[in-house]
């Protein structure tokens, strides 16, 4: 599916936080992690990427929580920025893992490149909690 996002979603930059010791405690009332990968430009453009090469490097995990904007002026900001996404998100008893969401992100490009789109080369992942079930979405900025 394609979001219209209007506006940033912002995140005090969480460099105390590795992908390997992601934990869903992270995650609860007013609490959102956002992660940020580079893609492999080759695998990027490819209706069959190979899923071992797709992901090139972790960017940035941001963290939102209810003193993040208190935070703010003291701590980096990094951002989903607003923007047209290919979108995917998954309601599940519990965060989605790398290789579940990386699968979702290979269907949602190469859905993408098959309705002639064009998405940039980065990843977003986000990670909420709504309505008690964990969330986790797929975001792929879209080149105008």
């Amino acid at each position: 599916m394609k979001l219209d996002l209007r506006a940033p979603l912002i995140y005090e930059r969480a460099d105390n936080i590795t992908e390997n010791d992601f934990k869903k405690e992270l995650i609860g009332e007013n609490k959102e992690i956002l992660l940020c990968y580079a893609l492999n430009i080759q695998e990027s453009r490819s209706i069959e990427p190979d899923q071992d090469k797709f992901l090139d490097s972790l960017s940035f995990i941001g963290r939102k929580t209810p003193c993040s904007a208190q935070n703010a002026p003291n701590s980096i900001i990094v951002a989903l920025p607003a923007g047209k996404y290919l979108f995917n998100q998954c309601r599940a008893l519990k965060p989605l893992d790398r290789e579940e969401w990386l699968y979702i992100a290979i269907e949602q490009q190469k859905d993408g490149l098959w309705e002639r789109h064009s998405p940039d080369s980065r990843l977003y992942v986000r990670y909420l909690l709504e309505d008690e079930a964990f969330v986790t979405q797929v975001f792929r900025l879209l080149k105008e």
